[in-house]
């Protein structure tokens, strides 16, 4: 399988390109800024709408990761406009040139690599795969509420973003391609993504529960992440929203006693609510404070076995790894 990577740099598309390499497929990389396709890179420019559909020729699926992270500041209106822009206007741009170019393979019409036309649409492969991040934000605040793929919509900045980002997709659904949107919980990775962050104050003693604790958090192991991707681009009867999340969701009150276990470490020192508040705003509400108990249903019904099911061995298991090559 050829499959086209968009944030291929980052925490889990680095590691995803490492695995479907190290599984014998070919990868080329969506990368940002000009250039020219060469077989493993293929460039695009989404802010200025830039992206040449013959550049997408001979992929036969996508994973689109990329997007400004959520969690890099204070969510002033420009880092809103900023992390809206990256999510839903990359999706909408990637999706339109997918969805073209499978209309133009099932008009009996393709463009070849070198820009001609050809009346022989078989002759040319096309992508008819496109998984495309999402995240459990968009469950918004829900309590002790089990959420499965079939719960509604939340509310607050994050839900919105999510339902606009999934809704991106819609010209490649339109166009008959397979989308699955991946709703990624919190990913736990020793060497990138939200956990290192965590780790300097339990390391010193001085790491607690966050507000009263009760909040649940939805959370994934890097390999698992990974390992869902590569299962659902090989399911083909598996299209729509997909929780990308372990099957035990813990409150923040478990997860913080889990991983000063992991660590041998005490966690003593709670943070108040309103000390986030201060520091981060809205951000500290809707990322820190607000609660969403997510399961995998959709991935546990289709066969999926976790490599990471448990918090406390899957913790100690990440801070054992070494550091990537």
């Amino acid at each position: 399988m050829r499959v086209l990577v968009s944030g291929s740099t980052g925490l889990v598309g680095s590691a995803l390109c490492a695995r479907l390499v190290g599984a014998g497929h070919s990868v080329v990389r969506l990368r940002r800024g000009s250039g020219c396709a060469d077989g493993q890179n293929v460039y695009w420019d989404p802010e200025s709408g830039r992206l040449d559909p013959n550049s997408l020729l001979g992929c036969d699926a996508v994973v689109h990761l990329a997007g400004e992270s959520i969690a890099a500041g204070r969510w002033t209106a420009e880092r809103k406009r900023r992390i809206r822009q990256s999510r839903v206007d990359s999706t909408r741009l990637l999706s339109t040139v997918l969805a073209e170019l499978a209309n133009r393979a099932g008009s009996g019409t393709a463009a070849s690599p070198t820009g001609t036309a050809t009346n022989d649409a078989q002759s040319v492969v096309v992508p008819r795969v496109l998984l495309s991040a999402s995240a459990v934000g968009i469950y918004g605040d829900r309590s002790e509420a089990v959420l499965d793929e079939e719960s509604p919509a939340g509310d607050g900045f994050l839900a919105e973003l999510c339902q606009q980002w999934e809704a991106a997709t819609l010209p490649a659904t339109e166009a008959g391609l397979r989308v699955v949107c991946l709703r990624f919980g919190v990913v736990l990775a020793r060497h990138g993504g939200a956990l290192p962050r965590m780790l300097a104050p339990f390391r010193w003693g001085l790491g607690g529960r966050l507000g009263h604790g009760r909040q649940y958090m939805s959370w994934v192991t890097l390999a698992d992440a990974v390992g869902a991707i590569v299962f659902l681009l090989g399911h083909q009867s598996i299209r729509g929203p997909v929780n990308i999340v372990a099957p035990e969701p813990v409150t923040n009150r478990q997860f913080t006693a889990a991983l000063a276990a992991a660590l041998r470490r005490p966690a003593i020192v709670p943070i108040p609510a309103i000390a986030l508040r201060l520091l981060l705003g809205q951000m500290a509400d809707e990322l820190l404070l607000s609660s969403a108990r997510v399961i995998p249903r959709r991935l546990t019904d289709s066969g999926y076995r976790f490599a990471d099911p448990e918090l406390l061995p899957a913790l100690r298991r990440v801070l054992a790894e070494s550091a990537p090559a």
